[in-house]
């Protein structure tokens, strides 16, 4: 068999695995458990294996990579429309044979043991972080309905629940007063997991020169550069930073037809938490930029134009476009390897 290209659709338990010749005519079809699929890889010859970028992807890449074999990642969304009929197995691994020789889909990079151990802590943190929204949102409900109003912020809630708790006045019924106090633990507690997490990205990023790079761009933080680092990997891929942009989901949505050209919103694609991560690092310069501005201090270029982007068209807009610039500016200064340098104004 002169099997050249292996598409393997992966599942939980049961891979389906079609291997074809150069001229992509199918030579065999196999089900594998994931143990078979293990020792398929290591008894086979090298070849090119074609999966979809999904979960457990990167670590049969990984695996695979091992094995001697070339591990092509298609994006999941440009794989769908070649697989022809009704979804099976056996279609989703003939669509991947496909979609491998559409030359107008990039391939997604294989991501290392790090990068992962990255993201995992990024998404511990973020489910942690909304499970403490809603405890907060709990306490603001039950204690309105006990006519007790509490100020708004996660760093004054505690406190003055906390004060109510401890007064005995405070018209609030004994099993709700405890159910109450075992919610305030519960934050706390995530609060210091949070803490955690945080110390494990501070770490992470003191050994990643490149991180060291990234954080010198405005808004762009310790959250934003590692999600980054992690999930990008690969910064090269991009040949160009609107390219990179693009990816995020930071440019205009086009419907063009003919000589009409349409520009709408943000196309919202790709990694919604890295495009949300620049989006609040946008704001806060923006925040900071007016704040200078009302001091009558010097800007700099890149807060002057954000300043006069908000005048003219809003503070919601002008974040956006701000977003898309860092995004563009963190490309530059990842390819050139160098730190951002911030000009003061003329």
């Amino acid at each position: 068999m002169n099997a050249t290209t292996i598409a393997v659709d992966l599942a939980k338990t049961v891979f389906e695995v079609a291997t074809a010749d150069a001229q992509n005519h199918v030579l065999s079809r196999h089900r594998f458990t994931r143990t078979q699929f293990a020792r398929f890889l290591r008894e086979h010859p090298p070849a090119e294996i074609v999966m979809e970028a999904c979960g457990t992807a990167h670590h049969w890449g990984r695996t695979a990579r091992a094995c001697g074999h070339h591990v092509t990642l298609l994006p999941p969304q440009y794989v769908r429309p070649f697989v022809r009929r009704q979804k099976t197995d056996r279609a989703d691994a003939a669509g991947l044979l496909d979609a491998k020789r559409s030359p107008g889909i990039r391939s997604v990079p294989v991501k290392t043991v790090t990068q992962q151990a990255l993201l995992a802590l990024h998404r511990i943190r973020r489910q942690w972080m909304m499970t403490r929204t809603a405890r907060i949102n709990v306490l603001h409900g039950l204690l309105g309905e006990q006519g007790l109003a509490i100020p708004t912020g996660p760093r004054r809630i505690l406190a003055h629940v906390a004060a109510v708790l401890e007064d005995a006045d405070a018209p609030m019924p004994a099993p709700l007063r405890r159910a109450l106090a075992d919610i305030t633990d519960e934050i706390r507690t995530l609060e210091a997991h949070v803490a955690s997490i945080d110390h494990e990205l501070e770490a992470a990023a003191a050994d990643d020169a490149v991180i060291g790079h990234l954080r010198t761009v405005p808004g762009a933080g310790l959250l934003t550069t590692t999600a980054l680092v992690a999930t990008v990997g690969h910064i090269h891929s991009f040949r160009r930073a609107r390219h990179f942009a693009s990816w995020l989901g930071l440019t205009p949505r086009e419907h063009s037809s003919g000589h009409r050209r349409r520009l709408g919103a943000i196309t919202k694609q790709g990694d919604a938490y890295l495009r949300s991560l620049l989006t609040h690092g946008a704001r806060a310069v923006l925040a900071a930029a007016r704040r200078r501005a009302a001091a009558n201090r010097p800007l700099t270029p890149l807060q002057t134009w954000a300043v006069s982007v908000a005048d003219r068209r809003g503070a919601n807009k002008a974040t956006v476009a701000l977003a898309n610039k860092l995004a563009r500016i963190l490309w530059a200064v990842w390819v050139r390897e160098v730190p951002f340098a911030t000009r003061a104004a003329a």
